[in-house]
């Protein structure tokens, strides 16, 4: 008898214990409800695109690098990318690298917002961005567009010791970005993904020091011309040569072996 009464009350108390429990998770459950809908009402909730996996510094952006996450809408609004802004950023780089669920912002974007008007809004922190004349076959037969990467080859005449003119050509930048071509920039470049009209300036991002250089190089009248490199490639030349006509003669044929020595190895 004794042990069906301890048994008994062992029963009670777990159930008043469940029921106890439940209560208390219930209310747990209302307070956390309570707290959200406060937080919602004050900070807002807004979808918006964050990276699908871990993405590098100067990764050519598709579709389906992202996906969406709800965030407080609180310093995000006008700041962090939405669904509607895919088209505008696909085909464009990031500037930074970032972790998977990371919310994509514009600041982190090529070119930045489109909507954001005027150049200096796309000129990143500690940079200038300066145009120089180049047209036709100068800027790759006018195909240079906002956002390529290119390098600058600059041709200058020297008057030599007797009147005579020496000419030397030499690469003066590499892997600048390209910020506008005439009047387009990436925001007016928008969703035409075809070649760009004729233009006859080319605005580039560069550094103060790389301005005085590409300012002198105009001022002394040297011919500039741009070369267009692939989206992916950041690779830097060491030590390259000035080449003048000498140059060309004594070496010609050696680049040229080199060349097709290229084209064989690769299979092209």
């Amino acid at each position: 008898m004794k042990k069906q009464i301890v048994l008994i009350a062992s029963l009670v108390a777990g159930v008043v214990a469940a029921v106890l429990t439940r209560f208390y998770l219930a209310a747990k459950d209302a307070e956390i409800a309570e707290i959200k809908a406060s937080y919602k009402a004050r900070f807002g909730e807004m979808w918006v695109l964050c990276y699908k996996a871990d993405t590098p510094s100067g990764a050519t952006l598709s579709r389906s690098d992202f996906e969406l996450k709800l965030v407080p809408e609180i310093g995000m609004r006008g700041q962090a990318l939405t669904q509607d802004d895919v088209a505008d950023i696909v085909g464009r780089k990031t500037l930074t690298m970032h972790k998977r669920r990371d919310v994509v912002f514009w600041s982190d974007i090529e070119g930045g917002d489109p909507s954001v008007k005027g150049l200096s809004a796309d000129i990143k922190r500690q940079m200038r961005a300066v145009s120089i004349n180049c047209t036709g076959a100068a800027s790759v037969s006018s195909m240079v567009k906002p956002n390529d990467h290119v390098d600058v080859i600059g041709t200058f005449d020297f008057e030599g010791a007797v009147g005579k003119k020496n000419f030397v050509t030499c690469t003066i930048l590499q892997n600048v970005l390209v910020l506008a071509t005439g009047n387009e920039t990436a925001k007016t470049h928008g969703r035409n993904l075809g070649l760009s009209s004729g233009y006859s300036t080319v605005t580039l991002e560069v550094t103060p020091r790389e301005a005085e250089m590409l300012a002198f190089a105009e001022q002394i009248k040297g011919r500039l011309v741009l070369t267009l490199r692939n989206r992916n490639d950041t690779s830097f030349e060491k030590e390259l040569p000035k080449v003048d006509f000498e140059k060309i003669r004594a070496e010609i044929e050696e680049l040229n072996l080199q060349r097709q020595q290229q084209r064989l190895s690769s299979g092209h």
